[in-house]
């Protein structure tokens, strides 16, 4: 398929060999918990792939790392998963180096993963019940240089292979707790790794519970964000945010696109079926192609958060419609001889579990459409 294809190319381009390496390996092994996925994403220069090349990343423009990430999901679709949350990480951190706010420590700490193959995991709020993506899941106690942090992130990507762990923390201080962003490497005395992922699905991912206790983060190590309005980010966390919706709505992009070649190469259905098919497809990849180019044109604040969403649950939804598509063209004999097909199916449907729910979207979007800023639970 041509927009496949295209993906294949842009992917083999800053990440030679990867996908070559991992079509060499079963599906059921790359989505197993010890994948040696991650390994080679770390040997191809995976990790470096969003970091600008001021900073010698590879310099990925969004609408590249779309077109990688789409790629390598349709092969391994955890690895794309746990690695999209890398990819949030540092674009956090590459928004912050490039702004009044940096403290020039982010300039050095990009570097290093860029050259040294790092694997940044996230540790923020999302995915738990109940709690919106800015509170936080740390807490902290003032220690001389730095302070104490105790809490857990459940699940928590790449949690076996990281190197350094983001999380959010409310640090105390005389006015109340403030949210800040913690940069805890993978060594550190109390960061402690435990079972959690209990599900066949995204195994691979290593999305697992990531605990502190105790562990120790000197002051340099914390980034303290200035946020707007309850509840409304600010360009730090906007940004990265927005890479976060784009390259994890690719990943599931990329599943699904899976399965659509395989229903393409069956060469099963009518005209009009493989129609149907294609269309609901493509206009997903259109629909977050919009918010690449939107991303890469600069246009990231408050505005544009808001149609990255719009775009991601619209892509959802057409991806839906494409995964049921390509199942019922490929068939019954399809699904019985090969797990691929059920696995690919069933993961596909994993964007809904993503922040923010469509639940929680609702009210603040209708705020939105009446003139007012976007404010996530």
């Amino acid at each position: 398929m041509r927009s496949t294809q295209r993906a294949a190319e842009v992917c083999e381009r800053f990440l030679p060999g990867l996908l070559g390496k991992l079509a060499d390996i079963p599906l059921s092994e790359l989505e197993a918990p010890g994948s040696p996925a991650l390994a080679h994403f770390k040997a191809c220069q995976g990790p470096s792939l969003v970091i600008p090349e001021a900073y010698q990343g590879a310099g990925a423009t969004p609408l590249e790392a779309l077109s990688a990430v789409r790629a390598i999901a349709a092969v391994s679709p955890s690895l794309a998963v746990g690695t999209t949350m890398h990819h949030f990480s540092v674009a956090t951190l590459f928004t912050l180096a490039d702004s009044m706010k940096s403290s020039g420590m982010e300039w050095a700490l990009l570097e290093g993963i860029a050259e040294q193959g790092l694997l940044v995991s996230s540790g923020f709020a999302e995915g738990r019940p109940g709690q919106g993506i800015l509170s936080p899941t740390m807490t902290a106690a003032k220690a001389e240089g730095g302070y104490l942090i105790n809490g857990s992130k459940k699940p928590c990507s790449l949690a076996h292979s990281m190197d350094l762990l983001t999380a959010s923390v409310a640090l105390p201080t005389d006015s109340g707790p403030e949210m800040a962003v913690l940069l805890v490497p993978r060594g550190t005395a109390g960061l402690t790794v435990h079972p959690f992922w209990k599900s066949w699905a995204l195994a691979g991912a290593e999305s697992d519970e990531v605990r502190l206790t105790d562990a120790f983060v000197p002051e340099q190590l914390v980034v303290r964000p200035e946020l707007g309005g309850v509840g409304e980010l600010d360009e730090l966390q906007t940004v990265g945010f927005i890479w976060f919706e784009l390259l994890i709505s690719a990943s599931y992009l990329g599943m699904a696109g899976a399965l659509v070649e395989r229903a393409h190469a069956s060469g099963r259905g009518s005209a009009s079926d493989r129609a149907e098919l294609f269309t609901a497809y493509e206009s997903a990849g259109l629909l977050l192609e919009g918010v690449a180019r939107m991303l890469g044109d600069g246009e990231r604040g408050n505005e544009a958060l808001a149609k990255t969403l719009v775009a991601r649950y619209a892509a959802q939804d057409a991806l839906g419609v494409a995964v049921r598509r390509a199942v019922e063209v490929l068939g019954g004999m399809a699904f019985i001889g090969s797990s691929d097909v059920a696995y690919l199916a069933a993961v596909s449907h994993g964007l809904a579990f993503h922040p923010p729910s469509r639940a929680s979207f609702a009210a603040p979007f209708l705020d939105h459409v009446d003139g007012r800023p976007l404010r996530l639970a």
